[in-house]
């Protein structure tokens, strides 16, 4: 059994509902979705950081602080969404979730390189909000192999309309 960051203790994949987002987590993962404390007027918006690793409590918004945990068959997936009117510019001009391959990862793609690791970044735009995807793999030389999870990763992953306050995680299939 394992406990998810919502409070519950679960032995099976979890389909976690939050802040517009849907994401079914595998059994063994660490999700956090969540957002930072505002600081005066300003705005924040959703993180996302998924893990077959136990994530620290302490860690930057692109994975600071889990990155350097991580070992060769670890992987960190993070989505940072954007303010909503960085949608419509040519930066978010992608539409739709992007589908990693192995040759898009290169250890020059991290946002702070580390031995042996690789990474990738996309720019997107998905029901009208702007993300960013980024994917750390603990090894460059088995990218194949772990591309291929994230890509199954991805598939349980859905955008909706922004929410404003997080939901229970359900079992997968009731609900």
């Amino acid at each position: 059994m394992r406990r998810t960051r919502l409070g519950r203790d679960v032995g099976d994949d979890v389909r976690v509902q939050r802040l517009g987002l849907t994401v079914d987590v595998p059994a063994g993962w660490d999700l956090r979705i969540f957002r930072r404390p505002a600081a005066d007027a300003a705005t924040t918006n959703p993180v996302l950081h998924l893990a077959n690793f136990r994530l620290p409590e302490n860690r930057g918004d692109f994975g600071g602080g889990a990155v350097e945990r991580m070992g060769p068959e670890n992987i960190l997936v993070v989505l940072f969404e954007y303010d909503e009117q960085a949608a419509s510019t040519p930066l978010f001009a992608r539409r739709g979730r992007p589908v990693p391959s192995a040759a898009d990862f290169s250890p020059r793609q991290l946002q702070r390189t580390l031995p042996g690791q690789s990474g990738v970044q996309y720019f997107y735009s998905d029901a009208g909000r702007a993300f960013c995807l980024y994917v750390v793999l603990g090894s460059h030389a088995r990218r194949a192999a772990l591309v291929s999870t994230v890509r199954g990763l991805l598939q349980g992953l859905a955008v909706g309309p922004r929410a404003r306050h997080g939901e229970a995680p359900v079992r997968r299939g009731s609900g």
